[in-house]
């Protein structure tokens, strides 16, 4: 599965990703370090990725879109030290791989994860 780290999340992540066989990249890396929430979207859109990030926005943005892509996984952890976050994510995959690839908003806490399937629906 392909990851794209905000810029909120620090770079040295993504060697312990690709480590587990994800492949990559950071917003930094790629010119998106000032770019708006909308564009790391497209972004990740565009290349089929999951958005990394600790930004809650990016889950409302992708719940009232009506889209079922991209998929993002949000930490919310107290340690984001970049070791601790690719334990925490790898104690996760079992339950996550597959609403990822899917379309979902993972939302990783210090004790659980949530998953939100996407497209979320709109109450009619």
């Amino acid at each position: 599965m392909k990851l794209l780290l905000n810029m909120n999340v620090l770079p040295q992540l993504a060697p312990r990703l690709m480590g587990a066989g994800h492949p990559c990249r950071h917003a930094r890396d790629i010119g998106l370090d000032r770019a708006a929430d909308l564009e790391i979207i497209a972004a990740a859109r565009a290349s089929g990725e999951v958005i990394v990030t600790h930004d809650l926005d990016y889950g409302h943005l992708l719940a009232f879109s009506g889209d079922a892509c991209p998929s993002v996984i949000i930490f919310r952890v107290r340690n984001t030290h970049p070791e601790a976050l690719f334990r925490r994510l790898t104690e996760c995959w079992p339950d996550i791989d597959e609403p990822l690839r899917r379309g979902a908003i993972v939302t990783i806490g210090d004790g659980a994860a949530r998953i939100r399937r996407l497209p979320i629906a709109r109450e009619e």
